[in-house]
């Protein structure tokens, strides 16, 4: 397709007018399009618009791209999506990263309205030589917006429209044959252009939208015990040992909870008892004690050296380090006596520990903006970018919407002007306006409600709901368990409840993740119809013997390093917006499809973790690329077997033995 604008009869009207030819409604849009829809290099994403004029003459639209430079292209022709909706839209691709812009321009189209009466008139031998001269007209006219050769092939048209030596019919004909329409297409003759404003495309680095992430405390990695009984916790030395399995598993990001001091005052002990013993060593998330605060590291953990030797170990192993940053301090972080004034005080004086009742967090104070927010933009900045330099190009966000929007809006704006290929993931379990507002304000990933979408029609309403009414500027991060939450379908599915919600968020999502220990299946609840884990990470070190765990089977690291690969090898599980549901005979099996180009892939999922089940999978063949009747070749990715499906099938799901089906579609092939 060639690029810039094609040829008018005349410029524009001014854009955000009505315009000669209305151009209503275009989408993507954010916030009325004074924020940017999303998108990262190489994403093929719809625009669409309403279009249409007075009577009855043909109207034809285009979008226009236009990159970081103020270069237009290329110039994508857009066609009516159902016929007689006016709504157009046409699929667009942004090659790389930047601010781009993108508009609808709608026009007259005097070839094809010229088209359509010629079909009528000339059979029906009405006005025929005033006909065949208007559209040789419109051809010469035409043809001068055309480079050669195909200028030449307009012209011949033009041309054989008045050969009177030719029957009329031959003439017109000669006039529509697919070379003429090919020439035509790539730079019509448009007249009374409209067009839409200028909205406002962010094109991001691909880890935006696609990576797989695993999560793990160092501190963790490489425990030893004492002759005493207690526990010495790892180091980032022994936590990097860890690296070659997590890259083995075909993980992108290794994310870390906070590396930095923790305070001693209220800090809590094993299952978040308040009565902690002196080996205890607390929540990563109380930040802050004499050795430091946000931009030191806790000293168990090792230097400034160690982190920077550990990031290099990480790239060496092509993983990515995402680090947490919780803006929020332990009752001995620095800043307390430092900056008084960033922290609520209660009427006795005592500044207000975190609480979200009933549960308490007493060692930690949340932040205050009301008083000094421009001193805290500096130094949240200060600290993101002192972590940077140390090549941390990823922040997973706690609690962001605990905070100002307008303070998230003026951090991540300045960090996308500097830095635009840092990403950063709020984790926002909270009420949708808040999540969408923060997505649309600068994070480039979000959480979700995944972990708590468990029956079927949730689960297809809430992925249809991501992939068509948010996507533009929300991206999901699947994670599928938390070291804050243990789901009850976990604790009570066992080990076909983590194979089956691996399955789901590897393939419904182009972004997830998994807590350590997911692969293992922990499932131990602190007690009945907790969503806390029994001797929980967050409060003591966990030791892990991973080899036995192999060894002995206990591990689901196959199926994750199985769905890692698949996912890297196909293009329709790395993009989030075109999801399609199949119909099932069967309220515990899921089954949609993804396709991004050539690549179709379709999953079929048993949920439920207790007992086998049997459906006939109602394929939708169109939606596939087929005709109703037809068989294609598929093959399992789990198993590598190759079955012929056609629009009914009969598949049998055993937990234990077969959490899904994951089907490349090959080939079409004979019933």
């Amino acid at each position: 397709m060639p690029t810039g604008t094609p040829g008018t009869s005349g410029p524009p009207g001014p854009p955000g007018t009505i315009g000669r030819i209305p151009v209503l409604d275009v989408q993507p849009l954010v916030d009325c399009g004074r924020r940017p829809a999303k998108s990262v290099a190489g994403e093929t994403f719809q625009v669409s618009a309403t279009v249409f004029r007075e009577g009855h003459d043909a109207v034809a639209a285009n979008v226009v791209l236009v990159d970081p430079d103020g270069r237009e292209g290329p110039w994508t022709p857009m066609r009516e999506l159902a016929p007689g909706t006016d709504r157009w839209g046409a699929e667009v691709t942004a090659d790389r990263e930047g601010v781009w812009t993108y508009r609808v321009e709608a026009w007259g189209d005097p070839v094809s309205t010229w088209r359509h009466h010629a079909g009528i008139k000339i059979p029906a031998g009405l006005d025929t030589e005033l006909v065949l001269e208007e559209g040789a007209l419109l051809h010469e006219r035409a043809a001068g917006n055309i480079p050669k050769p195909l200028k030449d092939t307009v012209l011949e048209a033009a041309d054989a429209l008045r050969d009177t030596r030719r029957p009329p019919s031959a003439r017109l004909a000669a006039a529509l044959t697919p070379q003429v329409s090919e020439a035509l297409a790539g730079r019509p003759l448009r007249e009374f252009v409209s067009a839409s404003a200028d909205l406002p495309l962010l094109v991001e680095r691909p880890r935006a939208l696609f990576g797989s992430w695993y999560e793990f405390f160092p501190r963790s990695e490489g425990v030893r015990e004492n002759p005493d009984g207690t526990y010495t916790g790892g180091t980032f030395a022994t936590a990097a040992e860890r690296l070659p399995a997590v890259a083995a598993m075909g993980f992108d990001v290794v994310y870390l909870p906070p590396i930095h001091p923790i305070g001693t005052t209220f800090r809590k002990g094993r299952n978040n008892t308040l009565s902690p013993e002196p080996d205890d060593v607390g929540v990563p998330w109380a930040i802050g004690s004499p050795d430091g605060g946000h931009d030191a590291i806790h000293p168990d953990l090792g230097t400034i050296d160690d982190f920077d030797a550990f990031v290099r170990e990480a790239a060496r192993h092509k993983l990515e380090i995402a680090l947490d940053f919780a803006l929020q301090c332990s009752p001995d972080h620095p800043w307390v006596d430092k900056h008084p004034d960033w922290f609520h005080h209660r009427s006795d004086g005592t500044i207000a520990y975190a609480e979200n009742p009933p549960k308490k967090y007493q060692d930690i104070y949340p932040i205050a903006f009301d008083k000094d927010m421009p001193g805290l933009v500096k130094e949240t900045l200060r600290v993101l970018r002192h972590w940077m330099d140390h090549g941390v190009r990823i922040f997973r966000v706690d609690n962001p919407h605990t905070k100002p929007v307008v303070f998230w809006e003026q951090v991540l704006g300045e960090i996308r002007r500097t830095d635009p290929d840092v990403i950063f993931l709020a984790e926002a379990f909270t009420r949708p306006a808040m999540m969408r507002t923060l997505a649309a304000i600068g994070f480039q990933q979000s959480y979700t409600y995944f972990t708590w979408r468990n029956e079927k029609r949730e689960l297809a309403e809430y992925a249809q709901e991501l992939a068509r009414e948010t996507a533009h500027y929300m991206r999901p991060n699947f994670f599928v368990n938390t070291p804050d939450i243990l789901h009850a379908y976990l604790q009570d599915g066992g080990r076909p409840a983590f194979e089956a919600r691996a399955v789901l968020a590897a393939t419904l999502s182009p972004t997830w993740g998994v807590y350590s220990g997911y692969e293992l299946c922990e499932n131990v609840p602190v007690r009945p119809g907790s969503e806390e884990y029994l001797h929980s990470e967050k409060y003591q070190l966990k030791p892990r013997d991973w080899a036995a765990a192999e060894r002995e089977g206990r591990t689901i690291a196959p199926l994750i390093t199985r769905l890692n690969s698949i996912r890297r090898t196909s293009p329709a599980l790395r993009q989030l917006r075109r999801i399609h549901l199949h119909d099932v005979d069967n309220d515990q099996i899921l089954a949609y499809s993804k396709t991004h180009g050539p690549n179709t892939v379709v999953v079929v999922v048993n949920l439920d973790p207790h007992h086998t089940q049997e459906a006939t999978v109602s394929l939708d063949m169109p939606q596939l690329g087929f005709d109703w009747h037809e068989f294609t070749a598929v093959r399992d990715e789990l198993t590598g077997e190759v079955y012929h499906w056609g629009r009914a099938n009969y598949v049998r799901l055993e937990p234990g033995r077969s959490p899904a089906h994951i089907l490349t579609v090959l080939r079409p092939s004979s019933p």
